[in-house]
């Protein structure tokens, strides 16, 4: 988003400040807010004055005359590319040198001296996460609470458009993919994620599903060197079982790789990695799509495999065993429970969670 037109429309005061700081955080764009902490006179300006920069150098408000505009942007572009804060100081008084301190010559022949904290503000990455599970949605709203923009892909394409769609990534500025389909078009996907620009892929499997798809990829003409964007299996192993544990392993997972980004850029630049603590109390975030849709307590059944819980009257994978009735979330586990059925129907029916096991009410 550029907002150029808008100071000369609203004026810059800090009232017209704040109204475009919040437009460019909705718009997802970075910017930096300029502050001047010291004005040495002959100045235009006065301590406390501020002024805001986008990323093309575009300049809403006023810290300084036109000497001293073009260093204001520059650094200002800087401390948005590195994401870090900085002290600038733009004078010509004999001064010690100071490691925190970024020292400019005025370039103004009326000398005064001028000093500025630049803040930059940088969007929060979008991770989209494709898959219509429970454990998509799940993963989803966990994004959002640590940090993420996070949306959830349509679960369906429109006529004539592909189900997952590279282009579509791209436009929407996706840094991070979750692979979430847990069976249901998981190559199609993956591939979709893979020709986007995405810094990093991340995929809900087991390693032996993971391998499989590794291999997968390389026959659909995935390049090795775009497969090392791929985190498979999507976190680290927690033994998860329902779609909560699920997604809050891939969300760790999500976590993990921006830091390991993040520290890996600051120190390319020379800088030192930087921790974020959260200050405040995370305010309330909007579901995701769909995600009000109640969960069923009864007609459902819990897969003997993974142990999630399959609505039974939407189940696309059911095998019959026993004389009843299996449903499985995906076709890996019902390739894998009829494998070995006995050994995994054991295991079930000593989970309090499995149906038969589930207390009634006896009165």
């Amino acid at each position: 988003m550029n907002v150029h037109d808008e100071t000369a429309e609203t004026g810059s005061d800090a009232a017209s400040l704040l109204l475009i700081e919040q437009r460019l955080i909705e718009a997802g764009a970075p910017f930096a807010v300029v502050t001047v902490i010291r004005a040495a006179p002959p100045t235009s300006t006065h301590v406390g004055a501020q002024a805001l920069v986008e990323a093309d150098g575009a300049l809403h408000g006023w810290v300084g005359g036109g000497c001293s505009q073009a260093i204001v942007i520059e650094a200002a572009r800087q401390s948005i590319r590195t994401g870090q804060p900085r002290r600038v100081r733009i004078s010509n008084e004999p001064t010690a040198a100071d490691a925190e301190v970024e020292a400019h010559a005025m370039p103004c022949a009326s000398n005064g001296a001028l000093e500025l904290f630049i803040q930059p503000t940088l969007p929060a990455p979008l991770a989209v996460v494709f898959g219509a599970t429970p454990a998509a949605h799940e993963a989803c709203v966990l994004a959002r609470r640590v940090g993420f923009r996070a949306i959830l892909a349509p679960s369906a394409a429109r006529a004539g458009e592909p189900r997952f769609d590279a282009a579509a990534l791209d436009r929407a500025g996706a840094s991070f993919v979750l692979i979430a389909t847990q069976g249901d078009g998981d190559e199609d996907a993956l591939e979709a994620a893979l020709r986007s620009a995405a810094v990093a892929v991340l995929l809900i499997a087991s390693h032996r599903k993971a391998d499989r798809l590794r291999a997968a990829m390389l026959l659909r003409g995935i390049e090795e060197t775009r497969l090392a964007a791929l985190h498979a299996p999507a976190g680290p192993a927690i033994h998860a079982h329902t779609p909560q544990e699920i997604a809050l392993g891939a969300v760790a997972g999500l976590v993990a790789v921006r830091h390991q980004m993040e520290e890996a850029v600051a120190l390319a630049q020379g800088g030192v990695p930087q921790t974020t603590v959260a200050t405040e109390t995370v305010p309330p975030l909007p579901p995701c799509e769909a995600l009000n849709a109640p969960v069923p307590e009864a007609g459902y059944y819990v897969n003997p495999v993974c142990g999630m819980r399959i609505e039974i009257a939407t189940a696309k994978h059911v095998v019959e065993h026993g004389g009843q009735k299996v449903y499985f979330c995906c076709d890996c586990c019902k390739t894998e429970f009829e494998r070995a059925p006995e050994r995994y129907m054991t295991t079930a029916s000593n989970r309090p969670d499995y149906p038969d096991n589930r207390p009634t009410d006896k009165r």
